[in-house]
């Protein structure tokens, strides 16, 4: 580990756990779910039918991944924002724009955790289950599903109220940190493309 690196500041929980269920999201379902339709590809080559249904089980599984990727998309800003006019603004008011963003995010986040709480509930009354050959319990994956907007509704109301504390301890660039617009070099060195240096020798 470099010097560099050990001097960074440790990573806040919301993010490192918004972290691993994206990691969960994408190592686990993902490539699980890879396996299942190369399974059921040989055996439709092989025996002319499908042995399991890779299909269904495919849309669950890019249910629970959008699920359970919403909040590290939060903690990492790469939800869509349209802000080509607020490098215009003063100082103050992009405060107010980000916080504004910051707070519509969080409704809508609130909104969708308690409504998809509401369609796990009544599958479970309900014990609906697919009408597929699995009579899958609809429940199960709709439960992963909703663990994934429960935490992204959490992080989006914990975010804004990090970031205010920030603005009141007069920590500008750690509010900028939480939920800040990205700038140019900022998403350019988040896709993890290495910047050209000047004539100064400085990162364009």
């Amino acid at each position: 580990m470099s010097e560099s690196s050990s001097l960074l500041p440790p990573e806040p929980w919301p993010q490192r756990i918004s972290r691993l269920l994206a990691w969960a999201a994408g190592a686990i379902i993902l490539v699980g779910c890879s396996g299942l339709i190369t399974i059921d590809v040989i055996t439709r080559y092989l025996f002319k039918r499908g042995m399991v249904e890779s299909f269904e089980i495919s849309g669950y599984a890019l249910a629970a991944c959008i699920g359970l990727g919403l909040a590290f998309a939060t903690t990492s800003k790469t939800h869509v924002r349209v802000d080509i006019l607020l490098d215009a603004f003063p100082r103050p008011v992009r405060v107010a724009c980000d916080l504004l963003a910051s707070l519509s995010l969080a409704l809508v986040a609130l909104a969708l955790a308690w409504f998809c709480w509401g369609t796990l509930a009544q599958s479970v009354s309900m014990n609906a289950k697919s009408v597929s050959t699995l009579q899958t319990p609809m429940a199960v994956p709709q439960a992963i599903w909703w663990v994934g907007m429960f935490w992204f509704a959490c992080v989006s109301v914990i975010l804004p109220i990090q970031a205010v504390l920030r603005l009141l301890a007069r920590d500008d660039a750690g509010f900028d940190a939480l939920i800040g617009s990205l700038r140019v070099n900022e998403e350019i060195s988040q896709a993890g493309v290495e910047q050209a240096p000047t004539t100064d020798g400085k990162p364009r």
